[in-house]
């Protein structure tokens, strides 16, 4: 395209390109900064390409442009709390959407084809680079997760209605989940030692454990919050439909799974578990005339 001059509206497409690029470069530093071996090689190679595509639009616009701060902040938190892969898999998606808008102004630039190129061999190392020891107990993860939701959400609905008191109930559904946990977390261990195979029984049962006491701490707390016991589980409940959500979408951004199918049935075990456990609580207290 030589010197001539930008109109209005593709200078500030270049501009936003420059933007997403320096951006993706901070973000990609500082991945590799808490990555280790051919991983951190790997993110630092794309960081450095990263740069230079910005140096490339940099070129037709004669300026700099600052990055989106708080979109680097998202990732190093996102990295921090759930995974590198995680991360790496958002990170993946937005280089398709980037591609996209590369191929649209493809015939302008004589560069837009080597920058392409680039994109599309990043999301191919990303995808190979993936290899992260949470992922390796993902079965131990969805093991506790899926225990305790199906377990404690039936247990703390027939509990509320046996009790109708939130305070009672939630001690009780406490004592419940922590004494559930650690025996999902034994249970786990010995199963994986007797397999014998290159997953550790220990890290095994810590996932377990960590992903059931997270779960039980979440359903638990709004029978200590609310008075009403009507309100507390509906509360939980939800609490449970928002676990299953957030830890359904990590698992089919992770593992390229599909997402809704999957939220769909597990909430439809967790309620329909909880709906039945409650008339369960409903009968024993007609029935054995409890009253507390």
């Amino acid at each position: 395209m030589g010197d001539r001059p930008l109109d209005e509206r593709l200078r500030s497409s270049l501009m936003a390109f420059q933007r997403n690029e320096i951006t993706e470069h901070l973000v990609y530093k500082r991945l590799s900064e808490s990555s280790g071996n051919r991983n951190k090689e790997v993110l630092e190679k794309i960081c450095e390409d990263e740069l230079r595509h910005y140096g490339i639009w940099k070129k037709y616009t004669k300026v700099d442009v600052r990055p989106y701060r708080l979109k680097i902040l998202f990732y190093v938190v996102v990295v921090r709390l759930l995974s590198l892969t995680f991360a790496i898999k958002i990170m993946e998606k937005r280089e398709n959407s980037a591609q996209d808008s590369y191929r649209r102004i493809a015939d302008r630039f004589d560069e837009t084809a080597s920058v392409i190129e680039e994109e599309e061999r990043h999301e191919d190392e990303l995808i190979a680079l993936i290899d992260e020891d949470k992922l390796n107990y993902i079965g131990s993860m969805i093991l506790g997760l899926n225990d305790a939701l199906v377990e404690l959400t039936g247990t703390l609905a027939g509990l509320s209605f046996a009790f109708q008191k939130t305070r009672l109930i939630g001690v009780a559904g406490l004592i419940t989940g922590i004494a559930a946990a650690l025996s999902m977390m034994s249970s786990e261990y010995l199963a994986k030692k007797s397999d014998g195979g290159d997953k550790s029984p220990f890290k095994a049962s810590m996932y377990t454990g960590v992903a059931y006491t997270i779960a039980v701490a979440l359903l638990v707390t709004p029978f200590f919050v609310f008075h009403v016991y009507y309100t507390a589980m509906l509360s939980s409940i939800a609490a449970a439909v928002v676990v299953v959500l957030f830890f359904t979408y990590f698992i089919s951004v992770t593992k390229d799974l599909p997402f809704w199918s999957r939220f769909l049935e597990m909430s439809a075990i967790s309620l329909g578990v909880a709906g039945l456990s409650f008339l369960i609580g409903y009968g024993l207290r007609v029935f054995l005339h409890v009253n507390t």
